[in-house]
């Protein structure tokens, strides 16, 4: 009984952490985009009412705010101890990202949704996808994914959340399409293995990045920290656009 009345207190708790911020997620549906076979673009131009992957990225966010759509709040992130796989985690009685993207995408494969139910679940599928690269989007269950890591970003208070989500991304000044373009081409090689990868693959890969991403010494963030570890924000925001695609040239290719 302890044991779940601490998880939900944490979920209540992660339940405000965000995402990407709207610069990442829309790089990823950019990037997505570019990698859309000709039938699946049509398909997703019919599903999103002539909505780009870009724009239609950051729905999820945004209804943060609508109690209708309270049960989707801890679908968002999860949490996997170092060492652990997701069988072996205590799981949310609320569900996860892990457990809502397979879940997703089963059933759009199933085509057996209504118009409107299929498109809330691409408008979720395109973000949560963005959201599992995200490195502290899995966390280790002791910090609400970095949130409660307070540290000095170019002398301003915030957190390793937000750095991650959106101040490395934000202080470079570039449109979501400028970042997009940025960002370097996948080799044959990558696409191959990028493609052919698990939703819990895309999880135990932001976990592999712990031990940089809480790199921080004293707290005092800025020029360096960027400098070691941007690289980082720009290899997952390309493979979630790439992952991306491939999913629904999958669906509806």
């Amino acid at each position: 009984m302890k044991k779940i009345i601490i998880l939900l207190v944490f979920t209540v708790c992660y339940a405000h952490v965000n995402a990407w911020g709207p610069t990442g997620h829309r790089a990823t549906g950019w990037i997505a985009d570019k990698y859309l076979n000709k039938k699946a673009r049509k398909e997703i131009e019919r599903i999103l009412g002539g909505q780009s992957l870009a724009m239609a990225s950051t729905w999820m966010d945004e209804i943060r705010s609508d109690s209708a759509y309270d049960y989707t709040a801890d679908w968002h992130w999860v949490t996997l101890q170092d060492g652990q796989t997701y069988e072996q985690s205590e799981k949310n009685p609320k569900g996860d990202i892990i457990q809502a993207l397979e879940k997703i995408i089963t059933e759009l494969k199933s085509k057996t949704l209504t118009p409107q139910e299929e498109t809330l679940r691409v408008k979720m599928l395109i973000h949560l996808i963005g959201d599992i690269h995200q490195p502290l989007h899995v966390g280790g269950g002791s910090d609400r994914g970095g949130n409660d890591v307070r540290i000095a970003w170019f002398r301003n208070e915030s957190n390793l959340h937000r750095v991650w989500d959106s101040e490395m991304i934000d202080d470079t000044k570039l449109s979501y399409s400028e970042l997009g373009q940025s960002l370097d081409k996948p080799t044959p090689a990558q696409l191959t293995g990028w493609q052919n990868s698990s939703v819990k693959d895309w999880a135990y890969e932001s976990m592999a990045y712990r031990k940089q991403v809480y790199d921080i010494g004293a707290g005092k963030l800025g020029y360096q920290y960027s400098y070691k570890y941007f690289h980082i924000v720009r290899y997952r925001l390309l493979q979630a656009g790439v992952r991306l695609a491939s999913v629904l040239n999958e669906i509806y290719g």
